[in-house]
């Protein structure tokens, strides 16, 4: 399962019972976490974050600790799917997209959205380091690969690459 936003009530409701072995968190702004905790003691899974957003959890979830951490360059393998773990900086620090080359899908978290680059108004964001995480890692995949968002409506990366390629262009990256 990716990130835990608002309601963990919900999310468990949905779930049906069915074993979660995690709760892998795309990064650590409130809107993906602020349902993490009671989630993971609802479903009695790990919650996994890379340790570069922890500052961000900290302001959330002042005095847990998440269980695990999400680590660049292994692999999550969930319902048969192989999900490599993409570290894609910019949005947060942590930021990661989890990518199944097999189905042609990643899922971006808030990195990469339908129309471009993810936010980088909030706390800990920075543009030009999300342009280069986009240009250098997720441009590099397929352009038919499906993007799953963390927000708004999908894409593919062959749509994104042309506006995210100009903006980069723009800032002289």
């Amino acid at each position: 399962m990716f990130d835990a936003a608002h309601d963990a009530a919900p999310i468990a409701a949905a779930v049906n019972g069915r074993r979660v072995r995690a709760i892998v968190l795309t990064h650590g702004h409130n809107d993906h976490i602020n349902a993490a905790v009671p989630l993971r003691d609802a479903v009695d899974a790990p919650i996994l974050l890379h340790p570069a957003d922890q500052m961000l959890w900290d302001v959330v979830w002042p005095g847990e600790r998440p269980d695990g951490a999400v680590t660049p360059g292994e692999v999550v393998t969930v319902a048969g799917h192989e999900l490599g773990i993409l570290h894609t900086p910019g949005h947060s620090p942590g930021c990661c997209c989890f990518h199944d080359a097999a189905s042609g899908v990643v899922f971006s978290g808030d990195t990469l959205f339908c129309g471009g680059p993810g936010a980088t108004g909030r706390s800990y964001s920075d543009e030009p380091t999300i342009l280069r995480s986009i240009r250098d890692t997720l441009l590099a995949l397929p352009d038919e690969t499906i993007v799953h968002t963390g927000h708004g409506d999908s894409t593919t990366i062959g749509a994104e690459r042309a506006g995210v390629v100009a903006r980069a262009a723009e800032l002289g990256l």
